[in-house]
């Protein structure tokens, strides 16, 4: 459970190209913060907050975010590989190009986000809010999308390979030159979906 002391006032502060490996900033108001390039790996920002702060290039391997806020941050190259982002807002943040690889996204805000390009294989997003979020070509091989909201979500060109789809609402989403392969739908909605040409469901 997530403390309730006071909040760091850590706004606008500049850290950019620092070491803080392991670093303690639960909690911490890091709004418009400069980490660009900054190592985060393992720290805990446990429900801080980070809204518009730019996080490019950051190495956040394995770094706790639940709860945190990270709406309109800029998170392009940033390295999340395995990091925990349960129920986290990430409402028009940029992570384009960003390495998600078995990151924890349950439960996490997304509508908004620009993930175009992102690799999210084996990324956990069961019951992700992802709603119309920009996923073009990005990498959601094996990824757990069970009942995730991607209704009006722009999949073109995405890799979906074995990822678990079953009872996601993708109502509208376009998966035009998605790959499926492998794919579980089981229980999804596809209502005007738009779909690559000459596909069909093989359960």
């Amino acid at each position: 459970m997530i403390g309730r002391g006071p909040r760091r006032d850590l706004v606008g502060v500049d850290w950019s190209g620092k070491w803080m490996f392991g670093a303690g900033l639960s909690r911490a108001n890091l709004s418009g913060a400069n980490l660009r390039g900054t190592n985060l790996s393992g720290a805990n920002l446990r429900g801080a907050i980070l809204r518009g702060a730019n996080l490019e290039g950051a190495n956040l391997w394995r770094a706790d975010l639940r709860n945190a806020n990270l709406s309109g941050a800029n998170l392009i190259g940033a390295n999340l590989e395995g990091a925990i982002l349960r129920r986290a807002n990430l409402t028009g943040a940029i992570p384009g190009a960003a390495n998600l690889r078995q990151a924890d996204l349950s439960g996490a805000n997304l509508i908004g986000a620009n993930l175009e390009g992102a690799i999210l294989r084996r990324a956990n997003l069961t019951g992700a809010i992802p709603g119309a979020a920009n996923l073009r070509q990005a990498d959601l091989s094996g990824a757990d999308l069970i009942r995730a909201n991607l209704s009006g979500a722009d999949l073109s060109g995405a890799i979906l390979r074995g990822a678990d789809l079953s009872d996601a609402n993708l109502w509208r989403a376009d998966l035009r030159n998605a790959n499926l392969r492998g794919a579980n739908l089981r229980g999804a909605n596809l209502r005007e979906a738009k779909m690559p040409p000459g596909w069909r469901y093989k359960p």
